[in-house]
């Protein structure tokens, strides 16, 4: 059995993960405990308090009493908004104060991309252009080229919970560019676990999603590796990362 615990930011797409957890099959297990999040907002002073240590450190014992063996910090806003040094302390107090591997949804996604081999990527993200950038330089930091970041002004977690597939669809559509090899959707708060073939066949390429990402990397810590097609083409066949 391996157990990956997710700290997850408020009630938005946590049921993207029984999801992902059932396309999984037996011998996986995902228990999510849910962090008080203060201010629902994509705006950057709320996003650094979202992601303090101790906001953190709260969900911490319940996720170790469930079993986990590894946990994983499920946003990418309220980490890549550190920077990259900031996001990596992060990591490393979550890691200190669960005693366990840890990490968060935006290494997530850079390490997916190293593990597609893409070198370019495009950004479809629902938070507003200011937001999104802090993206961009996280993963540029990462050694990634993006090629369009694209914002959607989203202000709520709770708004995108909202969002269906033709709204996901729009997203990555709006936000592709002819010379990116994968596009991004960085947002835990939006569902995207029953629509990655949908969603990858319209654009025909590979899409990355962040509960789809955020699992992955859990897995990861544990070295463990499922081919899982329905979940896109990062659960497709071996890693590629160096």
């Amino acid at each position: 059995m391996a157990t990956v615990g997710f700290l997850y930011p408020g009630y938005s797409a946590e049921d993207d993960y029984p999801r992902i957890e059932s396309l999984l099959g037996a011998g996986v297990r995902l228990p999510l405990v849910h962090t008080d999040i203060g201010e629902d907002a994509h705006r950057v002073d709320a996003l650094l308090e979202m992601g303090s240590a101790a906001r953190l450190a709260a969900g911490v014992a319940d996720l170790k009493d469930q079993g986990a063996e590894a946990v994983v910090w499920s946003c990418t806003s309220a980490s890549f908004v550190f920077g990259w040094e900031g996001a990596q302390e992060q990591v490393r107090e979550l890691s200190a104060t669960a005693g366990l591997p840890a990490s968060s949804t935006s290494f997530a996604f850079a390490r997916a991309i190293q593990a597609l081999g893409a070198e370019r990527v495009a950004i479809a993200a629902t938070y507003p252009e200011d937001v999104a950038e802090y993206f961009h330089a996280f993963l540029k930091s990462a050694g990634t080229e993006v090629v369009s970041t694209c914002g959607s002004g989203i202000i709520t977690a709770a708004e995108v919970g909202t969002w269906g597939l033709d709204e996901v669809l729009h997203l990555a559509r709006t936000g592709d560019h002819p010379d990116a090899e994968v596009v991004l959707l960085p947002d835990t708060a939006l569902h995207t676990a029953a629509y990655l073939p949908a969603v990858e066949e319209a654009l025909r390429k590979p899409v990355l999603t962040a509960n789809q990402v955020t699992v992955w990397e859990g897995l990861r810590l544990l070295d463990r590796e499922i081919v899982r097609p329905e979940l896109g083409t990062l659960f497709a066949g071996p890693r590629r990362e160096g």
